[in-house]
């Protein structure tokens, strides 16, 4: 089943994260296992979720591009808990707006 992993992230902050995700987004999504990521801050740091298929999977996303990449002194204190149930909302991608046409601004015409 399904993991939720969380690690709060003492001294973490606004630019750190927002650093860290830009560069780890693309490997993040293609990771294998990978379900869902989420973060925000909390009093002292930013506290991080993820959702992965495995324990497994979580474990080696952490070692091979997290842990390499902490800056000095930030340790994450992570958890993880076996999930007992998962439900997932339809996925769906929002409509592409087109762009405005300066010409056609709304007036009356």
């Amino acid at each position: 089943m399904a993991v939720l992993v969380t690690a709060d992230v003492l001294g973490q902050t606004l630019e750190g994260y927002d650093r860290m995700i830009a560069a780890l987004r693309p490997a993040l999504q293609d990771a294998k296992g990978f379900i869902a990521h989420g973060a925000a801050p909390f009093t002292g740091g930013w506290r991080v979720f993820e959702i992965w298929e495995t324990q497994a999977d979580a474990t080696q996303f952490f070692s091979e591009h997290i842990h390499p990449n902490l800056p000095d002194g930030v340790k994450p204190h992570r958890t993880m808990t076996e999930l007992h149930t998962l439900v997932m909302g339809n996925m769906a991608t929002p409509p592409e707006v087109p762009p405005m046409d300066p010409t056609n601004l709304g007036g009356a015409g």
